[in-house]
């Protein structure tokens, strides 16, 4: 049995760490437990240890998993997102990381108008333009904030990045960069329907370098619930 509260003790220190070396409050950084294919007792396990984000790859496994989770928590949805699922998510999760492009945008906001509810998201952004990952380049991140600026039931809150895996960690430190770098951009032009201040990004392999170079949630799977089932 994998021992998720001592994993999630390790898991902090190295948070606090890693904010010590840049002189940041280490409480400003939150820890997302990335439940994707694991066992719903180290879900409830990793919420008993003081995690509060969760977050879900699939609608489907969402629905499967919060089903079995009677501990509160805010759901994040993760992974990618087809329009035709919109609906379910905003039913299912409190916050969308991977809004990669303006039919989305727009198909969550009428959604959300339908449901009476205001949608929380983050942009996704493929800064290396990987063909294998989702998200929107980052030449037109701009262009899609100035179109969501003009729905009503859509919020976004800042942005998301999956970058290239390296064995060193340190050589994800552009990419994360990069993306701290194009959210001040975007917070310089005082969108409406703009509340941007979160930096979602780093995993189990490199999140320490990541909050050195400003993220605000990380998204942790394997550092604490161990390897991922096949």
């Amino acid at each position: 049995m994998v021992d998720v509260a001592a994993n999630h003790r390790r898991v902090m220190e190295r948070i606090s760490q890693a904010a010590a070396r840049t002189g940041r409050d280490a409480a400003s950084i939150k820890l997302l437990a990335a439940a994707k294919s694991q066992d719903a007792e180290l879900i409830r396990a990793a919420i008993a240890a003081g995690v509060s984000l969760i977050g879900e790859n699939y609608v489907q496994e969402a629905q499967a998993m919060k089903a079995r989770i009677p501990q509160a928590a805010e759901w994040h949805m993760i992974g990618h997102l087809q329009r035709n699922k919109a609906k379910s998510a905003i039913a299912l999760f409190d916050l969308i990381e991977s809004l990669d492009s303006i039919a989305l945008a727009r198909e969550l906001d009428k959604e959300g108008r339908k449901a009476g509810k205001r949608v929380r998201t983050f942009v996704e952004v493929n800064l290396a333009g990987e063909e294998s990952k989702t998200g929107i380049a980052k030449d037109r991140v701009f262009l899609l904030l100035q179109e969501a600026a003009k729905l009503t039931n859509i919020t976004i809150e800042g942005l998301m990045t999956v970058p290239p895996f390296r064995e060193n960690p340190d050589d994800a430190r552009p990419y994360f960069r990069e993306l701290r770098e194009l959210l001040g951009r975007m917070q310089e032009l005082q969108l409406p329907n703009m509340d941007l201040k979160e930096l979602s990004m780093g995993m189990s392999h490199d999140y320490p370098v990541a909050i050195e170079e400003g993220a605000t949630i990380v998204r942790i799977g394997t550092a604490l619930f161990g390897p991922r089932k096949a």
